[in-house]
């Protein structure tokens, strides 16, 4: 199971940022990558600095896996590997899903001075972050198809990354680069999930801003 899910995780990897950013880029010429971290020690620099963290460990988990090391007790069962596996394979047809949902606005990471589109339609009518929640999903399948403790981390260490991406980086940008209309967004669908997560009172998003 650790070869099935390593090939899982560099196949993701490689349709989610290669293959995405190609068609964005025969697409409109721009591959949608900003990489740009920011000054170190600030809550973007961080991250970024976490989310490259749990791509790493996201590899070195099944790596581990194929290496000897041992499971997390508790987790390692059959029916737990198999549910792995079929949340793992959703979540990278979710997460290609909603890319593709974004069309030309898709970015990977911010610009903090350029200016998209705001998408709310398709998954985004769902949840504001319909991608994050689908590489979670992806993260934690993988973490219960090779249970050690690398694989958990890369799962948690992801889970932080996002949290502070989203409402540190992402939702400041959204709001003073949209205003209103993100406002009145925010209000009405949730930040990963439907319903929960919503920025019910404007001063909520005026205060990311």
């Amino acid at each position: 199971m650790a070869a099935i899910a390593l090939l899982i995780y560099l196949l993701a990897l490689g349709l989610a940022f290669g293959w995405r950013s190609l068609a964005q880029w025969r697409r409109t010429g721009d591959t949608g990558l900003r990489l740009d971290a920011g000054p170190a020690g600030t809550l973007r620099w961080w991250a970024k600095l976490l989310f490259v963290a749990a791509l790493l460990l996201g590899t070195a988990g099944p790596v581990a896996a194929l290496a000897g090391m041992n499971p997390v007790g508790t987790l390692d069962r059959p029916a737990m590997r198999i549910i792995g596996l079929v949340l793992a394979i959703a979540g990278v047809i979710a997460t290609l899903s909603a890319q593709t949902g974004m069309g030309t606005s898709w970015r990977v990471g911010v610009d903090p001075g350029e200016r998209t589109d705001l998408v709310t339609g398709g998954p985004f009518a769902l949840a504001r972050n319909p991608i994050f929640t689908a590489m979670i999903v992806t993260s934690l399948g993988l973490a219960l198809m090779v249970p050690n403790p690398i694989s958990l981390a890369a799962t948690v260490v992801l889970v932080v990354s996002i949290q502070v991406q989203v409402r540190a980086v992402e939702e400041p940008y959204l709001a003073r680069m949209h205003g209103a209309a993100y406002a009145s967004y925010a209000s009405q669908v949730g930040r990963f999930l439907p319903g929960i997560g919503r920025l019910t009172k404007p001063a909520e998003v005026a205060g990311r801003r």
